[in-house]
């Protein structure tokens, strides 16, 4: 059973930086394809962006350039560093993990980032 458990979300100012941590633990962590998503207010989730254990990253467009997904596979933990954050990026950040084995998927409980003056 994968166990993900989000931290660092917050309130933050339009422009500013926060940067997100999920701790896997349960299974094998290099065999997992970690992500981000978000779900805003009365929106659908959303995909922000992925990490294989060889570190190839992928991410939605509106986040390129801003964002940036990385993992430490020595302490089975998944980041998500954003920059240049926007209001309308107001949004719980959901931590997956995908397994490259059998595509089964796991969720965290989600951290709520809140962008606003």
């Amino acid at each position: 059973q994968v166990q993900l458990v989000e931290s660092g979300g917050g309130l933050v100012q339009p422009g500013g930086s926060l940067k997100l941590s999920c701790a896997f633990s349960g299974k094998i962590f290099s065999i997992y394809v970690m992500g981000w998503y978000r779900q805003a207010p009365g929106k659908q989730r959303e995909l922000v962006a992925t990490i294989t254990n060889g570190g190839s990253t992928n991410y939605a467009d509106s986040v390129k350039g801003r964002f940036t997904i990385s993992r430490d596979n020595a302490k089975n933990t998944v980041y998500l560093q954003m920059n240049g954050l926007k209001p309308e990026e107001t949004a719980v950040y959901y931590c997956n993990a995908k397994s490259v084995l059998t595509a089964m998927e796991s969720w965290g409980q989600g951290t709520r980032v809140t962008v606003s003056s």
